[in-house]
């Protein structure tokens, strides 16, 4: 059985050295799910909910958290971001939005929890933009989809 990495041999938890590992392109991608009333996903197409665009505010909520990982998770790493996008696939059908959010830095540890740090933000934001016309939103199946890099190599869902 793997050792978890965040703690330390008398289980206290702790900040993983990376000084020793190699510097390498790494990248990560996240899912999420806003599910919502029809009215409610009908507004946002229409660019109807008073507080703006919802999912303009989303996408830059998204990137301004990925930025902020390291302040919010309490032992990642402080980052130097490359690259980090969100986008929307809105499902008219099951009156949901798919959030995506891909993140890219030249490091020594993963942006894993930089790309669902955003994908979270992104969820959040819809939720409070929206929630004067649907509080029974919900945010579901926040989930790594893909990562590279490092010497564990390449995660695919």
């Amino acid at each position: 059985m793997k050792k978890l990495s965040h703690v330390d041999e008398k289980g206290r938890a702790r900040m993983v050295d990376v000084s020793d590992k190699s510097s390498t392109l790494r990248e990560a991608v996240a899912q999420g799910t806003v599910r919502m009333k029809k009215e409610t996903f009908r507004l946002i197409q229409d660019n109807g909910i008073k507080k703006g665009d919802v999912l303009g505010v989303a996408r830059i909520a998204g990137i301004m958290a990925a930025k902020k990982t390291s302040e919010i998770i309490p032992m990642c790493h402080p980052l130097g971001i490359t690259s980090a996008g969100v986008e929307f696939r809105p499902l008219a059908r099951e009156h949901c939005i798919v959030i995506e959010a891909r993140v890219k830095t030249t490091g020594q540890t993963g942006v894993e929890m930089e790309a669902l740090t955003a994908v979270a933000a992104a969820a959040l934001t819809i939720y409070d933009m929206c929630k004067a016309v649907d509080r029974e939103m919900t945010i579901a199946d926040i989930m790594l989809l893909e990562k590279s890099g490092g010497k564990s190599g390449i995660f695919r869902r």
